[in-house]
């Protein structure tokens, strides 16, 4: 009688272990822990952070890029940042090629077609793509650095400042060869220039990543409107003094002859 009891038992445990969805073969457990601590593993955040250097109406933007694991031959990896530039702000694109010139930066602007020395109300966003560098003391990191200035606003009636919100980037890779783990960073696929010298395409993967910082927000100093009448007076003073003193020079030493 004993035996029939003990597997009427046995029988009954396999049947609510398996509706409960416990029952597994040795391997398939294995396969299976293997395979969530390998996702877990590789898909490590990619942490960007970005902070503007200086003071003024004149400063750098620094983008740094740490990647949350070690790649082998991350080397053979380059890294892209497509920056929006807002309205507030520009950057000079012949102060780009004056910094490729000397090897300190690697940007260029989407479209160059625009005015630098217009005010940010008559003005348009701008793109401009960086090729990171690897940083030399982390092996896992990029970084990027830009050179942006602040546009002219309009007065304001009451407060004698403004802000600008500088929107994180788009963060671009292309490897030379494999690496499963960007599958777990990847977007989507964007074409942009290989290299800032090259006419070559190549077909970029757009990353996803976790920014320190939601958005940078810049505090800009603007002029007051309550002052219109006392800065055009003075600058107008200014202009006829200047004038007249230039006229009495050149009337005094210049040498004239008809």
């Amino acid at each position: 009688m004993a035996a029939p009891a003990v597997a009427v038992r046995a029988v009954a445990w396999l049947l609510l272990w398996e509706a409960a969805g416990f029952t597994c073969s040795p391997a398939t457990t294995f396969n299976n822990t293997h395979f969530v601590s390998g996702i877990r593993a590789t898909c490590s955040e990619i942490i960007l952070r970005q902070e503007v250097l200086k003071d003024g109406f004149h400063r750098d933007l620094l983008t740094k890029v740490k990647f949350g694991e070690s790649i082998e031959d991350l080397q053979t990896c380059r890294l892209l940042i497509k920056q929006y530039i807002p309205t507030g702000l520009f950057v000079d694109p012949y102060e780009l090629a004056s910094l490729r010139e000397r090897n300190i930066t690697e940007a260029v602007m989407v479209l160059e077609n625009f005015n630098i020395e217009a005010p940010n109300y008559l003005s348009k966003e701008s793109e401009v793509l960086i090729y990171a560098r690897q940083d030399s003391q982390c092996i896992d990191c990029f970084q990027a650095f830009l050179p942006v200035h602040y546009r002219y606003h309009r007065p304001h009636v009451k407060d004698g400042e403004t802000f600008i919100v500088v929107h994180n980037p788009d963060l671009l890779m292309y490897c030379d060869q494999e690496f499963p783990v960007l599958k777990c960073w990847a977007q989507s696929e964007v074409t942009a220039p290989c290299t800032l010298n090259s006419k070559d395409i190549c077909q970029w993967n757009n990353m996803k990543y976790k920014s320190v910082y939601k958005n940078l927000t810049l505090q800009v100093p603007v002029g007051l409107t309550i002052h219109t009448s006392l800065v055009c007076s003075v600058t107008l003073l200014i202009s006829i003094l200047c004038s007249t003193l230039i006229l009495v020079a050149v009337f005094k030493y210049g040498h004239f002859s008809l």
